[in-house]
């Protein structure tokens, strides 16, 4: 059994989403403040039996900014649950919650209370002037009407005795929470759980129990043990008197098996230490034992037939995780047999998760949040999800958490453009939620198409070279305006996708006068010193007559293949990333540069 769908209205930053998950890890992206910890909330209020009542009773922060409660209105959290009906527990629990055939609804609403509704409906009350004290919480199974559109007067479903949730367990972890306290023994710990889950026959319960009973009595007897003890009940017995004398010795009082469990713990070994605590483990790697631990849990749980669904909240697993650790984690949950919710920043589980398994968050300015799922959009063909998914690695999918993209061809547009736009634009692209994604390559078609209302609602401005064949250098002899026109790339323009290329290459179009100094400082520090020196030059040239096409048109074509060569023979990503260092010694930038920044922040070119 699994959740398959998840309606919420009205509830903080969402005024309505509705979104459909899958039965294994749904992974949940999205930049800061996009309510993805929310969702786990609302979540929670539906299915979760151990979240406190006084949290289902919400307050004025807890309720969608639009929405003015003086007049009656709702908040539904709403989830539907599939593959149920081959398991006779589960099809217990939410078998008389059903909708259709192999699916059930429950929900959670906060609405008028039905005397207020009855009122309202009776006319008795103008529903007008009410007070957060007119509303309450209800649960609900079923129902024919649809949560996405039902109106705060129609019922949906029937109530259910919310005790029945208690068979559906559903484990939440915090992004900052307290391992090693929760590693620590007691019910709700890890260990706890699994003891709990564990089929121990009560042969073996009776035998642990007479052990530890012989060990107190040998601990007991010991002389000085005994003595200690003797000496305690002689101090009591002077002190009290003999009314109020009693036996005293020391000892254990006498074990259960809960007892027993509750004093075991987690041992650790590694090469310098032998049987330590978790206490003494860093947080990462004492995360990953909470979680296993979990994880074991919750396959006992699957392999019990008494149970009837589990559930795994997860926020922000790389909060204490070292990237590789958080691709394993990501990987053993897709084997698991339960369903998983991740809320996630890291780059690391977005790249491994499957482009089918991830929503994604955005914000709008109504405000509220939007809700997409970029490979359920009917837009991609298998091939191409296939394809961004094997392009998606821990870089390029920095393009699914940023507001604003920018893509490029490679990682010598990465280490510049950003530093030239601050520079020289005074804009820093990072404090903007601005992006700057090297595709490594010119395949930029696959990549625009996640750019649209339906899949990611952000701009994309797409940075390219205007070369002969893609990712390939002007030919040395040819002249630029033998360079045919390349369609396909500029028919990816669209209400989100902007194309802004130059004539020959990167390394070319960023030959501009004003850059020719920064350019000679980088090729002098890789090694080039003899076209530093020619840079040198022809920047003093330039700057003595004032520059003019014309007159300095062939020098600044030969000092471009010179920069194009030079970047070539010591890599361009190297030469790039040496010219980004001294970028103060600049003052301009590529035209297409800066019309492609405009165009992001809402500006209009006017040079």
């Amino acid at each position: 059994m699994y959740i398959s769908r998840i309606v919420i209205r009205n509830y903080r930053n969402f005024k309505h989403l509705d979104v459909t998950l899958g039965d294994n890890v749904t992974t949940i992206i999205g930049e800061n403040n996009t309510g993805k910890t929310n969702l786990l909330y609302a979540l929670r209020l539906a299915v979760d039996v151990t979240l406190s009542s006084q949290f289902r009773q919400l307050r004025e922060h807890d309720i969608h900014k639009g929405v003015d409660i003086s007049k009656p209105q709702q908040v539904i959290v709403s989830v539907e649950f599939s593959d149920f009906t081959d398991h006779d527990n589960q099809n217990a629990l939410v078998g008389s919650w059903t909708v259709e055939s192999g699916v059930a609804r429950l929900s959670y609403r906060f609405l008028p209370k039905r005397s207020i509704r009855e009122a309202i409906e009776a006319e008795e009350n103008a529903g007008d002037d009410l007070i957060f004290e007119d509303y309450h919480w209800e649960m609900t199974g079923g129902g024919d009407k649809d949560p996405a559109t039902v109106k705060w007067n129609e019922d949906i479903g029937s109530s259910i005795r919310f005790g029945d949730l208690q068979q559906f367990r559903v484990v939440f972890l915090p992004a900052l929470r307290d391992v090693k306290s929760e590693l620590r023994q007691g019910s709700y710990s890890p260990l706890g759980r699994l003891f709990a889950a564990a089929d121990i026959p009560q042969n073996e319960k009776d035998e642990l129990i007479g052990i530890i009973q012989e060990a107190n009595k040998q601990v007991a007897n010991r002389p000085s043990i005994k003595a200690t003890g003797d000496a305690i009940q002689n101090a009591f017995s002077e002190t009290a008197g003999e009314a109020f004398d009693m036996k005293v010795r020391l000892g254990m009082a006498d074990p259960s098996f809960s007892s027993i469990s509750r004093a075991l713990t987690v041992l650790l070994s590694n090469d310098a230490l032998t049987d330590f605590e978790p206490q003494r483990n860093g947080l990462g790697l004492n995360n990953i034992l909470y979680i296993s631990m979990l994880l074991e849990y919750f396959r006992r749980r699957v392999a019990n037939p008494n149970t009837a669904g589990q559930l795994l909240l997860i926020e922000e697993p790389e909060a204490h995780l070292h990237p590789q650790l958080q691709r394993v984690l990501y990987c053993d949950l897709c084997k698991m047999s339960f369903q998983t919710i991740i809320t996630t920043h890291s780059t690391h589980i977005s790249s491994q998760a499957p482009l089918k398994s991830v929503i994604n968050f955005t914000n709008s300015d109504n405000p509220a949040t939007l809700s997409t799922t970029p490979a359920r959009t009917g837009e991609f063909t298998d091939q191409e999800v296939s394809d961004l998914e094997r392009y998606l690695d821990a870089t390029r999918s920095t393009l699914l958490f940023a507001r604003k993209i920018i893509l490029v061809e490679g990682p010598a547009e990465l280490f510049l453009i950003p530093a030239l736009v601050k520079q020289i634009m005074k804009i820093d692209l990072d404090r903007l939620g601005i992006s700057v994604v090297p595709i490594y390559g010119v395949h930029f078609d696959v990549y625009a198409k996640l750019f649209s209302t339906q899949s990611l609602p952000k701009k994309c401005a797409i940075i390219a070279d205007g070369d002969l064949k893609p990712g390939e250098d002007l030919p040395e002899g040819a002249a630029e305006d033998e360079l045919p026109e390349l369609p396909d790339i500029d028919a990816l323009n669209s209400d989100y996708v902007s194309v802004f290329r130059c004539s020959t290459t990167f390394e070319r179009a960023l030959t501009i006068p004003e850059t020719l100094l920064m350019l000679a400082t980088a090729a002098q520090e890789c090694g080039a010193p003899i076209i530093a020196q020619k840079l040198q030059l022809g920047n003093e040239t330039i700057i003595r007559d004032g520059f003019d096409q014309n007159t300095h048109g062939e020098l600044l074509t030969n000092l471009s293949t010179s920069v194009l060569n030079t970047a070539k023979r010591f890599g361009k990503a190297r030469f790039a990333q040496v010219a980004a260092k001294h970028v103060a010694l600049a003052s301009g930038m590529p035209k297409y540069i800066r019309q492609a920044i405009k165009w992001l922040v809402q500006e209009n070119e006017t040079d």
